[in-house]
């Protein structure tokens, strides 16, 4: 069977069995993360079907940010893909289980799993890349405004006299961890797009320094120069 095919059989089961997923991780996302994978595995020789399963049902089992059990959630997601396509599925090939498997366990961040094929780390990639650029910056307010989270901290925006906190500001996110995503990049073309998206946010922050200095034409440059990222990602 085609990737066509399986992917328009999988977008029919998402229709009719996806619920009220967050704002992050709804059947959106998981086109957006197989559009970036199919950039990323162009030329490669790689198992299709398996890269566009993982990043259909990679987030099948989401916990909140907050949740003490979200280093377990890509088990979970995991284990229950086996079970729909098993269930739903019968056809989907035996042999394709393990690197399926891995590949949906290893595209966690929380989980701190290494991908171990060229399968995973595409699907990793792919998945991290939706943190950064334009689509980063939207899905971090939202996580944090269902959260509940603050924007960030008023009286010392960039933690310059504080520890960060991104359980309590959504802009400290950027620091502890989205800006640290470009090193995790495990391809070379993976590695190239998140330093140029990870920069889009550090001209974010530079725009937001200037205008919560009343500068509301310009971009602080002290800002631009501590964190923007510089050609040195290998």
């Amino acid at each position: 069977m085609t990737v066509s095919r399986w992917q328009q059989r999988f977008d029919l089961w998402l229709a009719e069995h996806s619920g009220q997923a967050d704002a992050a991780h709804d059947a959106a996302h998981v086109r957006r993360v197989w559009r970036t994978a199919r950039y990323l595995m162009a030329g490669e020789q790689v198992d299709e079907v398996v890269i566009l399963t993982a990043c259909y049902f990679h987030d099948i089992v989401s916990l909140a940010k907050n949740h003490p059990q979200r280093h377990l959630a890509s088990k979970m997601a995991a284990d229950k893909t086996e079970t729909i396509l098993k269930t739903c599925f019968a056809d989907f090939p035996e042999y394709r289980y393990a690197p399926l498997r891995h590949a949906i366990e290893a595209h966690s961040f929380s989980a701190g799993i290494a991908p171990q094929t060229l399968e995973a780390k595409i699907v990793q990639d792919a998945d991290r890349l939706e943190a950064l650029g334009a689509i980063g910056l939207a899905r971090v307010f939202a996580v944090a405004g269902s959260l509940d989270i603050a924007l960030f901290d008023s009286d010392d925006p960039f933690a310059q006299r504080r520890a960060l906190d991104d359980r309590r500001y959504a802009l400290d996110h950027f620091r502890s961890k989205l800006l640290r995503l470009p090193a995790t990049m495990q391809t070379a073309k993976g590695r190239a797009l998140a330093q140029s998206n990870a920069n889009y946010l550090v001209q974010f922050m530079g725009k937001l320094a200037a205008e919560l200095q009343g500068d509301f034409n310009g971009v602080d440059a002290d800002v631009l120069e501590r964190f923007t990222l510089r050609d040195t990602v290998c």
